[in-house]
């Protein structure tokens, strides 16, 4: 099924908006994200032009033909910080900075059959073996129900896109080199390396 948009949630673990310094949203946060940025393999090559990439893992959901969640991946939401922190100090859009070749890593899917079960997963990344991020999805500051309502009342989803549900507190920068691995246990794990 073709990736057309991924639509993420900013801000979506108040433990993360706290360690950026932005506040917490009163409605979801919503960027976009194009679905030609999606990596599958276990490689990652960051632009040359990149200064400073860092890592966001999340819980990933795609919408099948009837707009529905029975598929979920881990996914990594790369943001270049560098030019994230001068284009939202000019009121710019984060285009640069979230949409860039190979800015969304992803993991095989796994198979969901309600939206309740991804209401208390554990979500995981390492960067060469030393734990970065560690959250649960039941501290989302919206949940995956709202989530998904906010984002088919105010968008044109369509079959195929993704929805990047936020992510917990840890964000940090990544090397060429290193090797990421995120994971939800009992679900999906999934390693790329960075080049």
């Amino acid at each position: 099924m073709i990736i057309r948009n991924i639509w993420a949630i900013g801000r979506n673990y108040a433990d993360h908006a706290k360690e950026l310094g932005n506040e917490i949203p009163s409605e979801p946060l919503i960027f976009l994200k194009a679905g030609s940025c999606v990596v599958q393999t276990t490689e990652v090559v960051l632009p040359a032009w990149t200064v400073e990439v860092h890592h966001e893992v999340e819980l990933a959901l795609q919408f099948d033909e009837r707009l529905e969640v029975h598929k979920a991946a881990v996914a990594l939401d790369l943001t270049e910080r560098h030019f994230q922190n001068q284009l939202k100090a000019k009121g710019s859009p984060w285009t640069l900075a979230k949409s860039f070749t190979g800015a969304c890593p992803l993991s095989s899917f796994f198979a969901v059959d309600t939206i309740s079960e991804l209401k208390n997963l554990d979500i995981l990344l390492s960067v060469n073996g030393q734990l970065r991020q560690k959250g649960n999805t039941s501290q989302m500051i919206f949940s995956i129900d709202q989530q998904l309502e906010y984002i088919k009342e105010h968008f044109p989803v369509c079959p195929g896109d993704l929805l990047l549900t936020g992510t917990p507190a840890g964000v940090g920068p990544l090397q060429r080199g290193d090797l990421a691995l995120a994971e939800i246990p009992g679900k999906v794990r999934h390693e790329w390396t960075l080049r």
